[in-house]
C-alpha cells in the first residue's frame, strides 16, 4: 500500500511538472571559440585493432595507442546475454564506470543544491530536492518505461547479473541523458562540399570532461543472432553504457545528437513523458535501414526534450543523405541544406551541408563551425576535419566522432583520462581510424 501510495505521489509530481515545462525564447548562448586555436596536426593510428581476452560471447580488441588507447568491444546473442557478456567480459571496467557515475550524479545533485556550478537539468533538481535522488530517479524511469523496448531492461540486467550490481542501479544511471545539459556540435555533408562526393557526418560531444566519462572509452559493437533484434551496430560511448549517444550501423547509418539550452519558440513544449533519446537513437542504429525509416522512428515517438539530431544514411545520394532534426516533445521537424534552420547571419545556409554549432541559438560557435566548413569547402575530407574544423571551432571536448558513411570509416578521439598527458580535450588529441566493414563482419 505504502509503494502504491508513493507512486500516485511521484506520478502527480510528475505531471504537475511535465504542465510547467513549456518553452521560451530563450537567450543566446554567449561562448565562442579561442581565436587563436590551432590546427591538430597528431598523427591519426591506423593501426588493426589488438586482440586482449574473450569470453562466450564477447571479445575485447584495443585501438589506437598509449594515451589514446580505446576499448573495442564485440557481444553476441539476445539482449540478455549480450548484456551478460559484456558484463562478465568488463566485469571491473563495469562496475567501476556504474558506481562513478551514480557518485558523479550525487555530487551534481550537491553543487545544485548548494548553488554552485552543475550540469543538471533544473526539474531534476527540484524533484531530487522534494523526494531524494533514488526516488527522483525512479520516477523518470517510470514516466519512461512504457515508451522503452525490453530489450534495454534485459540487457541491463544481464549486465546486472554478471557484474553483481544492483540492477536497479545500473537502469537509473541510463536516465542521465533525460537529466544534464549538455552542448555539441554536428554536421553532415555531400555533394560539392566533400572530396570525392562522399557522405560525412559529424558528432562532436561537449559535456563534462571533469566526470568519470573521459576514464571510459569504450566502443561496443552488437552482433545480434535473432533477427528480430536488429542488426549490427556499433555504441560508441563508456564501459557499461548501453543507451547511443554516438554511433554507427552495418547498413551504413550513423546518429549525432546535440542537447539544447538555447531554443526558440519553435520548439513549443517539453515532457517527461516518452522514450529516452538515448534509447531512442540506439533503435535507429539497432532497426533502421535507411533514412525514411528513422525519421518515421523520431516522427511516430513520444518524445521528451528539446534536442537536435542527425542522422546520416550512407547509401543515399546527395541530400537524401542526412538530414538535421528539431526534436522536441511538440516537433520532429527534418532540415537538408536548403530549408536548414534557424535563419540567421550567424548560421548562413550552406549548400550540401546541414551543420549546428554547440546549441540551437549560439552565434559566437555557430559562425566559426561555418567559416570553417567554407573554408575547406570541396575539400572536407574526415582527416581535414580532425585537422581544420573542430579543432578550431574547438568542439568535441569529450569526445568526437567522423562517420565516413560512403567507405564505412569510424574516426573518433577521446578526452584525456585522470594521469595521462597531452591535451585535455578529445578535439586536440591523436584520432583513432577503425574500418567499420570488417568491425561488422567480426565473427565470433
Amino acid at each position: 500500500v505504502w509503494k502504491m501510495k508513493t507512486l500516485l505521489v511521484l506520478v502527480v509530481a510528475l505531471i504537475a511538472l511535465q504542465s510547467v515545462l513549456e518553452a521560451i525564447d530563450a537567450a543566446e548562448c554567449h561562448g565562442k571559440p579561442d581565436p587563436n586555436a590551432q590546427q591538430n596536426v597528431n598523427a591519426i593510428y591506423t593501426q588493426a585493432p589488438v586482440f586482449v581476452r574473450s569470453v562466450k560471447n564477447a571479445k575485447l580488441y584495443t585501438i589506437g595507442g598509449g594515451n589514446d588507447t580505446i576499448n573495442l568491444v564485440h557481444i553476441w546473442g539476445s539482449p540478455y546475454e549480450m548484456g551478460f557478456a559484456h558484463g562478465q567480459l568488463m566485469e571491473q571496467k563495469a562496475s567501476e564506470f556504474i558506481h562513478a557515475v551514480w557518485n558523479y550524479l550525487e555530487g551534481q545533485v550537491e553543487s545544485a543544491i548548494n548553488g554552485t556550478v552543475h550540469n543538471l537539468q533544473p526539474w531534476f533538481v527540484d524533484l531530487v530536492s522534494e523526494l531524494g535522488m533514488d526516488l527522483a530517479l525512479d520516477l523518470t524511469m517510470d514516466a519512461t518505461r512504457p515508451f522503452t523496448g525490453n530489450y534495454f531492461y534485459e540487457e541491463m540486467q544481464g549486465m546486472a547479473d554478471a557484474t553483481g550490481l544492483d540492477v536497479k542501479m545500473v537502469e537509473r544511471i541510463h536516465m542521465i541523458g533525460e537529466l544534464t545539459k549538455g552542448s555539441c556540435s554536428m554536421y553532415g555533408a555531400w555533394g560539392n562540399a566533400t572530396v570525392d562526393n562522399k557522405i560525412l557526418q559529424l558528432r562532436a560531444l561537449d559535456w563534462d570532461v571533469d566526470g568519470p566519462f573521459k576514464d571510459f572509452p569504450q566502443i561496443t559493437v552488437y552482433h545480434p543472432t535473432n533477427s528480430s533484434n536488429g542488426h549490427a551496430f556499433a555504441n560508441i560511448g563508456w564501459t557499461g553504457w548501453v543507451g547511443s549517444i554516438t554511433g554507427m550501423s552495418s547498413v551504413q547509418m550513423a546518429i549525432s545528437e546535440i542537447g539544447v539550452s538555447f531554443p526558440d519558440s519553435t520548439f513549443g513544449n517539453e515532457s517527461r513523458f516518452g522514450i529516452p533519446f538515448t534509447f531512442i537513437l540506439r533503435d535507429i542504429l539497432q532497426f533502421d535501414s535507411d533514412l525514411d525509416s528513422a525519421m518515421k522512428r523520431l516522427t511516430d515517438a513520444h518524445r521528451t526534450c528539446d534536442l537536435i539530431f542527425g542522422v546520416g544514411d550512407g547509401k543515399q545520394l546527395g541530400p537524401e543523405a542526412f538530414r538535421g532534426v528539431q526534436y522536441s516533445y511538440s516537433v520532429a521537424n527534418f532540415y537538408t541544406d536548403t530549408d536548414n534552420m534557424p535563419v540567421a547571419s550567424w548560421h548562413p545556409r550552406i549548400s550540401d551541408v546541414v551543420y549546428y554549432g554547440m546549441d540551437w541559438l549560439c552565434p559566437g560557435y555557430s559562425e566559426v563551425l561555418a567559416a570553417q566548413i567554407n573554408a575547406n569547402y570541396g575539400k572536407i575530407t574526415p582527416e581535414q576535419t580532425i585537422k581544420d574544423i573542430t579543432a578550431i571551432t574547438q568542439t568535441g571536448d569529450l569526445h568526437i566522432a567522423i562517420y565516413d558513411l560512403t567507405d564505412n570509416i569510424l574516426y573518433t578521439a577521446n578526452a584525456r583520462r585522470d594521469g595521462a598527458g597531452g591535451p585535455a580535450n578529445a578535439y586536440d588529441r591523436a584520432f583513432v581510424r577503425l574500418d567499420m566493414t570488417a568491425t561488422f563482419n567480426e565473427t565470433q
